[in-house]
């Protein structure tokens, strides 16, 4: 009985390591997916502020603050997820060639739920 607990202690322990690792390995991944979105800054000045930001699947651009109005044109289309600070959700299909006007709100994370790369042209007023 003893050697057969011995020997599913020397199993289970790698296993349980290796599990540890590809875990580990997955929560990196994915805290390097949020930190890629870099928005490029197209024009910076007083009075209005451009950028483009493509959105990857699975890619996360957090802590956005919604202070000016915004007009944004979806360059490519897809569907995202809005989480907001008090935990709602809320989904949006971006519609290819669609232009919106969005007034300041609460603040924010988006994330790419779906299979496609996202990108906007988003014209903040300052």
């Amino acid at each position: 009985m003893r050697r057969f607990a011995a020997v599913l202690a020397g199993l289970l322990v790698p296993a349980f390591l290796l599990a540890g690792a590809v875990v580990n390995s997955a929560m990196a991944q994915e805290k390097a997916a949020k930190a890629s979105i870099k928005p490029k800054v197209l024009l910076d000045n007083a009075k209005v502020r451009v950028t483009e930001v493509t959105y990857k699947p699975g890619d996360e651009l957090t802590s956005i603050t919604t202070s000016a109005n915004r007009i944004i044109r979806v360059l490519k289309g897809g569907t995202t997820q809005f989480t907001y600070a008090d935990g709602k959700k809320e989904t949006k299909v971006w519609k290819t060639g669609e232009v919106l006007w969005l007034e300041p709100g609460p603040a924010y994370s988006n994330k790419n739920i779906g299979k496609t790369n996202v990108q906007l042209y988003v014209v903040t007023l300052k």
